[in-house]
């Protein structure tokens, strides 16, 4: 009985681990886009992105709208947008993307992780080459034709779209742009009344690295704490 609240207990913690990065990670995203844009979500579509994207992790209105009064105060924090290259054990290419208000720190700390967990940090544009920069939209597949929907976004950047589930198992459309696409892409979706679940740019590899599970735990080992840092937004990779 013991060793199952033990597991119950760390499953927990775990998840509200993952929350409270998720809304640290919606927080500096709703900065940068008021700081950038204005805190009208109306008038600013980068905010109302994030504001949709929010939403889909289920953070609290209350706590979205105390972010964009912050966001808009002269005390707000001003982060910086960086991407570092490295590459994970076994010649794993990685990229990880921060928002930092201390570039110094948030560099020494990245290169940390990589050294610890047997990869290297390495200079711009190393690996960038192994991945697509794309636009990605899910969407709620009801009520969706989702052929009519594929031949009108194609008019709007669209780049290719399929089936997907979400993290519960529920059933998503996914459609996929180049990143210059995405604003356009954006609007024809609001032109059509389509709120997405959510609307991200994220670096899709173009060559996968196949790797013995072994190997791929040591790999995991390094994306997992890279994703822990506080800076750190999101880690891509190109582990299958």
């Amino acid at each position: 009985m013991g060793r199952i609240f033990e597991v119950r207990k760390h499953a927990m913690f775990a998840r509200w681990n993952r929350m409270a990065k998720q809304f640290a990670r919606i927080g500096k995203d709703i900065t940068i886009a008021v700081r950038a844009g204005g805190s009208d979500p109306a008038n600013n579509p980068a905010l109302r992105r994030v504001v949709q994207n929010a939403r889909a992790i289920n953070m609290p209105k209350d706590k979205v709208e105390a972010a964009i009064r912050r966001a808009s105060g002269q005390e707000a924090t001003d982060y910086q947008e960086v991407i570092y290259e490295g590459y994970a054990p076994h010649g794993v290419a990685v990229m990880v993307e921060t928002a930092t208000d201390n570039p110094t720190r948030t560099v020494a700390s990245v290169r940390n992780l990589f050294n610890k967990h047997g990869g290297n940090l390495a200079s711009t544009g190393s690996v960038s080459f192994l991945f697509r920069h794309l636009g990605v939209f899910r969407l709620n597949p009801a009520g969706i034709d989702q052929d009519d929907l594929e031949l009108y976004l194609i008019d709007h950047g669209l780049d290719e779209m399929g089936e997907s589930t979400g993290e519960n198992g529920e059933p998503q459309l996914v459609a996929r742009c180049e990143f210059e696409d995405f604003g356009t892409l954006q609007k024809a979706l609001e032109d059509r009344g389509i709120q997405p679940l959510s609307a991200e740019h994220e670096y899709v590899c173009t060559v996968p690295t196949e790797l013995p599970e072994e190997q791929a735990t040591e790999v995991m080992t390094l994306i997992d704490k890279l994703e822990q840092d506080d800076d750190v937004q999101r880690v891509f990779h190109t582990l299958a």
